[in-house]
């Protein structure tokens, strides 16, 4: 692992660092938040996933998390969106190919050699992660925005005894049904739509998935709320399933990390409490 840099942030130590994956076959770059803490002592993790177009230098410059994981005593860990460089794939279009990963491994002959986004985040990053920071990985939580909050969604609802907390901002809850979804789950896993199930967070809980509960924020005047998040599917789906969410549609507040910021802390505190129990 090469550190690309460390800077001194509210005590703690904010870090981005790159790796040769074997998952994806090429560097992969993400960033982690360290508070201060007692030598020796292991910290709970943080698992944000970012949407469309992101890098994790996203968040990272606009998320305005760190304070709130200082006062919290949380580790935030931040991925890329998809494997990038030389040789790999892309599409001319924002919402395919690099920068568009979806958090899937991709099946599609085209696809097939680098975009395992699932595999990297659900093996091995957590496994370098535990290796080389202070993570108790006994304590993990997971959110994101957008396609990141279908990401984190998704791998809570495949993973439930990984993770203690799950939450989401404006995330696609059903890409089976909205065009994103079914242009990148189209692209990276063929047309057949029972493939595309794993990667559904709606699917996964009609078809017995759970997690105990759920936080979302969106804000009302997102400018893909309706054709493209449809909280509503997963309100449906959670009610169904019994599953607790709470879902908070925020006035005013649209899809950009102005909304993000200002509801981090609040996550932060979320997921720590259920983090620290």
């Amino acid at each position: 692992m090469e550190t690309l840099s460390q800077n001194k942030s509210h005590g703690g130590t904010q870090g981005v660092y790159r790796h040769a994956s074997l998952v994806t076959g090429t560097d992969m770059t993400f960033s982690v938040y360290v508070p201060e803490h007692v030598r020796g002592t292991r910290l709970p993790v943080l698992w944000y996933l970012s949407g469309l177009t992101c890098t994790h230098a996203n968040v990272t410059d606009k998320g305005e998390y760190r304070r709130a994981c200082a006062e919290q005593g949380v580790i935030l860990v931040a991925p890329d969106t998809s494997p990038r460089g030389e040789g790999v794939p892309d599409d001319e279009a924002y919402d395919f190919g690099q920068g568009a990963g979806f958090y899937v491994d991709a099946t599609e002959a085209r696809w097939a050699s680098h975009f395992h986004m699932r595999a990297y985040l659900e093996q091995e990053l957590p496994a370098l992660v535990a290796a080389e920071f202070p993570a108790d990985m006994e304590r993990q939580g997971i959110t994101g925005h957008s396609m990141g909050g279908h990401g984190a969604l998704t791998i809570a609802l495949r993973n439930p005894d990984r993770f203690r907390s799950v939450s989401a901002f404006a995330p696609i809850v059903a890409p089976s049904v909205v065009p994103w979804g079914e242009k990148a789950l189209t692209g990276y896993l063929g047309p057949d739509r029972s493939n595309w199930r794993a990667y559904d967070a709606c699917a996964l809980i009609l078809d017995g998935a759970r997690v105990p509960e759920l936080l979302v924020d969106v804000g009302d005047a997102d400018q893909f709320l309706h054709e493209q998040l449809r909280p509503e599917l997963l309100r449906a789906a959670c009610d169904a399933a019994e599953i607790d969410l709470t879902l908070r549609l925020q006035p005013g507040y649209d899809h950009s990390y102005y909304f993000i910021s200002s509801f981090m802390a609040d996550h932060i505190a979320w997921h720590a409490e259920r983090l620290k129990a």
